[in-house]
């Protein structure tokens, strides 16, 4: 079963940056893609951006230019770069391999992302 650990989240003012890491005990780490999902209050959960294991990259439109995910293989490691934040970019942010396996990729615990002045 895959474990996560997010962290790096916090409370920034709009136009601030912040670097989330996550931490997955995935055997073969590096044979999957990952990614980053957010859960903002009272909306569904949404990948906002993927990594290849080749190391290509997709974002969603709202974080296209402003985000960057990265990762390392060798500490079975992913990373998120944010900036600027936008107040919309409020959200619980989680990772997870994508596409995520229902019935054995569970969700951790998340980290919380407040952007507000």
């Amino acid at each position: 079963q895959v474990q996560l650990v997010e962290s790096g989240g916090g409370l920034v003012q709009p136009g601030g940056s912040l670097r989330l890491s996550c931490t997955a005990s995935i055997m073969l780490f590096s044979r999957y893609s990952m990614g980053w999902y957010r859960q903002a209050p009272g909306e569904q959960r949404d990948l906002v951006a993927t990594i290849t294991p080749g190391g290509s990259t997709e974002y969603a439109d709202s974080v296209k230019g402003r985000f960057t995910i990265s990762r390392d293989n060798a500490k079975r490691s992913v990373y998120l770069q944010m900036n600027p934040l936008k107040p919309d970019d409020t959200a619980v942010y989680y990772c997870n391999r994508v596409p995520r396996n229902v019935a054995l990729d569970s969700w951790g615990p998340g980290t919380q992302v407040t952007v507000s002045s």
